[in-house]
């Protein structure tokens, strides 16, 4: 007793020493998850060496151990059923994993070693390097002009800022990123002062004061990212991706000065969600493009950072910002109907600024967020990463935090925070298309823009469609841009 007593005693130093954050989840399920975030990202990329984030963290979750080549970690760990995820963003570096506890200390040896021990093989670097270009040229370039339009939109918006670069990278500053760059990062970056480690299930009591312990081995300090504010969109300013597609992708926002935590951030979240929650047939833009005219899949609203979106249903944890925009993604168009679409987009967004939610529409929305909150943390990978973003944004437990503010909220605060913060003359509209150069002059020319559809419509759809059809747009000539996709993020 005596010496298991030093033992703990021990531990207990090593924790009080290890100068990040530590978030415990203890339960009865068999499966032990742990979630190691480090508030460090793209953002911190040198200007030149885009994409070094990422690859960083690659090189950690997607590469051999100084003891174990990556072959050799993919062959323990298919037995134990094991992946290791990871996940970079501007401000955040996330590694998450979920093993059975009869597998976790073979299993946290070989993570450990990943996370503290990187092997830095020039081999596994190539292949890295190679997969990210891949993605780049091929998955996004190439075959996702969703994802690509909205990123593009992200990129513009923050042209010359910090966040004005894809996370993955640019393809001419990946291939020149060398193995002493991953290294001065990981030095740099990745310390247990920006480190919060989060765990979850029916772990060993003493297994949150050993990951403390063995973490605490990460010297440095903590970043401190300072961001200038984003420049100021004057108008309605187009760009335009060129590119052999079929369809249509729009994309439009601005920046807005709101995230977790402040006093408009939930009233925001009604108003987008009753204007386009993700996914869902619910949301005005959806029920105005998509049920009543056929144009495309889907409309969709967001006032927080959501990659992938054409993929899942719910956004990914860890993905915080000190800075955020409000983004509408128009699912793809044809091209005889796209100069309509937007028309009836920016329509229905100037409506929504003008008249804002009935007292109808309010409360229904406020019932069903209530309610969707809880999807957002139904699995405990989700759920801690949540409380991490919860400890980021200095809020509580995010459901709680939501549903005691959707209690207490009005419908004249979500009108108010419409009005105040979502105002539709300034903006980004971002467009994928082919022969851009024919719809940029009917754009600027404000030519109209008549809808034919297959079948009869109501009658009070065609008079709007009359009204929609000559709406002007007001895009400014100076500042449209035309870009060949291969141009972009290289």
């Amino acid at each position: 007793m005596k010496f298991r007593w030093m033992f703990l005693m021990v531990l207990s130093a090593a924790a009080q020493s290890f100068a990040g954050q530590m978030i415990t989840q203890p339960g009865k399920s068999p499966l032990v998850t742990i979630r190691l975030v480090f508030r460090t990202g793209a953002a911190s990329d040198p200007k030149g060496k885009e994409g070094l984030a990422a690859l960083t963290a690659a090189m950690v979750a997607e590469a051999g151990s100084r003891r174990l080549t990556y072959q050799q970690i993919l062959d323990a760990l298919f037995p134990m059923a094991v992946n290791i995820d990871d996940q970079v963003d501007k401000e955040m570096t996330t590694f998450s994993t979920e093993t059975h506890v009869d597998n976790l200390e073979k299993f946290y040896g070989i993570f450990r070693d990943m996370v503290l021990d990187p092997g830095w093989r020039e081999d596994d670097l190539r292949r890295l390097k190679d997969s990210a270009i891949n993605f780049l040229q091929v998955s996004l370039r190439g075959n996702n002009d969703e994802e690509l339009g909205k990123e593009v939109l992200y990129n513009e918006i923050y042209a010359g800022h910090p966040y004005g670069h894809y996370d993955i990278g640019r393809v001419s500053a990946i291939r020149s990123i060398t193995m002493d760059d991953l290294k001065q990062f990981y030095r740099t970056h990745y310390n247990a002062s920006n480190l919060t480690i989060a765990v979850a299930g029916g772990y060993p009591k003493d297994f949150p004061s050993r990951l403390q312990q063995d973490f605490s081995r990460l010297k440095g300090s903590a970043d401190k990212l300072r961001l200038p504010a984003p420049k100021r969109i004057d108008g309605r300013e187009l760009v335009m991706v060129e590119k052999q597609t079929r369809s249509v992708a729009i994309s439009l926002g601005f920046p807005i000065d709101v995230r977790r935590g402040d006093a408009d951030f939930v009233p925001l979240l009604v108003a987008k969600s009753w204007l386009g929650q993700h996914r869902s047939s619910g949301g005005r833009l959806y029920d105005r493009l998509r049920e009543k005219r056929g144009l495309n899949y889907g409309d969709y609203a967001y006032i927080e950072y959501f990659p992938r979106g054409m993929y899942q249903f719910e956004p990914d944890p860890n993905l915080a910002r000190k800075q955020q925009i409000f983004q509408v993604w128009i699912r793809p168009v044809k091209p005889e109907t796209a100069h309509f679409a937007l028309r009836l987009a920016i329509h229905e967004l100037e409506r929504f600024h003008r008249q804002g939610l009935s007292e109808e529409d309010f409360e229904q929305t406020r019932t069903f967020l209530s309610k969707y909150v809880n999807l957002l943390t139904k699995t405990k990978r989700a759920e801690l990463g949540y409380a991490i973003d919860s400890q980021y944004y200095g809020i509580p437990n995010y459901n709680t935090y939501l549903k005691s503010a959707l209690a207490k909220l009005t419908r004249d605060d979500v009108n108010r925070a419409i009005r105040k913060h979502l105002p539709m003359e300034n903006m980004k509209i971002v467009v994928i298309a082919e022969n851009c150069g024919k719809l940029r002059d009917a754009i600027l020319s404000e030519a109209r823009s008549p809808m034919k559809y297959n079948s009869p419509k109501p009658k009070e759809i065609l008079e709007e469609d009359e009204i929609v059809e000559k709406l002007p747009l007001h895009v400014r000539k100076d500042s449209v841009k035309i870009l060949p996709v291969n141009t972009v993020f290289e």
